[in-house]
Order: C-alpha cells, then sequence, then structure tokens
C-alpha cells in the first residue's frame, strides 16, 4: 500500500495500513485482500463513497481502487450510482454475514435473557465478539429508550482499548495472549493507545475484583457502559455481554453497585460457559 503519510483532515484509516507481514508469503492473495479491505471502508458514518474516497481511506492508488470497484459492482457486493459516481454496499455483503450469524446458536438462546435485560435497565444491551482489534455486535436488544435506539446494532464495532465490551474481552484473556494483542493495539492504532490504554489496563486490573469492566464516556460523552465476558465450549473465543445506558439515567455508582453485579448473575444463570 502506500505510504501512511496523510493530511491531518483526511478521515482514519478504516483498513489495515499494510500487508508487510504477509510480505513473501505466497499463498496471501494481496489483490482479494484488498478487495476485502475496501468493503470495510463502508461504515454507517461514511455508508456512501467514491473511488477518490476509498483511495484517501485505504492508501491505495486511485486506478487500483477503480477495479476493484468495479469488480465489487458487477459481483454485487457494491452498488454504484452513476450519476454521482459513488458507491455502498449491496446486498450480497448482507448474505456473506447471514451464515455466521445463523451458525452462531448462543444468539438464539441467549436473546431472551438480553432482552429481559434491556427491557428493566432501559439501556441497549447485546453480545459481541472479537474482529482484528475491534469487538463487533452479533446480537443486540434495545430498549424502547429514544436514545438506547440509535446505540447499538447488530454488525457495529467498536475498538477494543476504548470500549468496555473491548476491554471487558480484554480482562477474559489469558495473560500471554492479552500481551500479544496490547501489543498489536500499540503498534497499529498508536492513537486510541495512547489516549485508552491507561483506562483499559486498569479496568482489566479491577476485574478481577469486580467481576464486570465499566466504561465512561470513552467514545460517546453521554454513554456509560458495563461488560461481562465469559467462553462457551462450542465457541472457542470469548463472548462479551454489554449493557449501555444514558448517564441521565444512571445515579452515581449505579454502575458498580448495581448494573455490573446484576449483569455478572445474568451470565452466570445462562448457564452456558
Amino acid at each position: 500500500m502506500a505510504s501512511t503519510n496523510r493530511s491531518t483532515a483526511d478521515p482514519p484509516r478504516r483498513t489495515l495500513v499494510s500487508f508487510d507481514e504477509w510480505a513473501g508469503d505466497k499463498q496471501f492473495a494481496t489483490t482479494l485482500a484488498r478487495g476485502l479491505e475496501l468493503l470495510r471502508c463502508f461504515t454507517p458514518e461514511h455508508p456512501v463513497q467514491g473511488n477518490t474516497d476509498l483511495a484517501r481511506r485505504t492508501g491505495l492508488p486511485k486506478a487500483t481502487v477503480s477495479r476493484l470497484t468495479y469488480t465489487l459492482v458487477n459481483l454485487g457486493y457494491l452498488s454504484s450510482n452513476a450519476q454521482f459516481g459513488k458507491f455502498q454496499l449491496a446486498p450480497a455483503v448482507v448474505s456473506l454475514g447471514y451464515p455466521l450469524l445463523a451458525a452462531f446458536k448462543v444468539r438464539q438462546l441467549i436473546r431472551p435473557a438480553i432482552r429481559e435485560f434491556s427491557n428493566i435497565t432501559g439501556g441497549s444491551v447485546s453480545l459481541g465478539v472479537r474482529d482484528r482489534l475491534n469487538i463487533v455486535y452479533v446480537e443486540t436488544s434495545r430498549s424502547s429508550s429514544v436514545f438506547s435506539s440509535h446505540l447499538s446494532d447488530i454488525g457495529m464495532s467498536h475498538p477494543i482499548i476504548a470500549t468496555a465490551i473491548g476491554r471487558a474481552y480484554l480482562a477474559a484473556c489469558g495473560t500471554s495472549e492479552r500481551k500479544q494483542l496490547l501489543n498489536q493495539i500499540r503498534l497499529k492504532t498508536p492513537q486510541l493507545w495512547e489516549r485508552h490504554s491507561r483506562a483499559a489496563l486498569k479496568s482489566v486490573e479491577l476485574f478481577t475484583k469486580l467481576g464486570f469492566v465499566t466504561s465512561y464516556r470513552p467514545l460517546r460523552p453521554e454513554a456509560q457502559a458495563v461488560a461481562v465476558p465469559f467462553r462457551l465450549s462450542s465457541y472457542q473465543d470469548i463472548v462479551v455481554m454489554n449493557c449501555v445506558l444514558h448517564v441521565s439515567q444512571l445515579r452515581p455508582n449505579q454502575l458498580e453497585e448495581d448494573i455490573g453485579p446484576r449483569l455478572v448473575s445474568v451470565v452466570q444463570g445462562l448457564n452456558l460457559v
């Protein structure tokens, strides 16, 4: 990929900075990787983008981006607006993700507990799993609160280091696994590391005592969250359940004294660990 030097006005990269770690690996298909990374550039904040936008976000030459978008449109993964020269994700992307969600049976098993907890607390309750250096939601339930309706949805992704759900994942990792993951975060997302590492490491430390992780306004000034990790015998990785609430819904210390312990009880009562 092209050099990472860019104007501070450029949007943050959604994709990998480079594929250097696979340099010399003859089994690694760089063109395929670039196409997949291009799809990751489309986010709720940037759902429609042109070749120039995508070239800036990926660091790829515009000619390369143009070939990739042309191919992805023809395969049904992108749709195009000829008048404006822009692209957005197309239904084939949903078709790719559905088999994963359908096979993740724990979603159906835990859904009633998630729904009940969201109704009781008035918050947004979700299940998340790791996607590289992020946690992606695979199930969510929101109360009728106006605030919670804007908080989460299946497929949303948040940085591990900056969120309660991500820090709970870190807390559940083994020591060597956590060290390796933290090192990746430090090297690949230095700005996030500088801003959030101290709070994240403190959360991991407190998890041993509390059994849950909290965060206060790390990404959204109006949001507070609590999260509890667990493992499933049928799923090798760590799964995390979180609850996000508006600051106006909470009294002082309610996350630590009430919501957190109750979420721990919910997870322990699932009989899935």
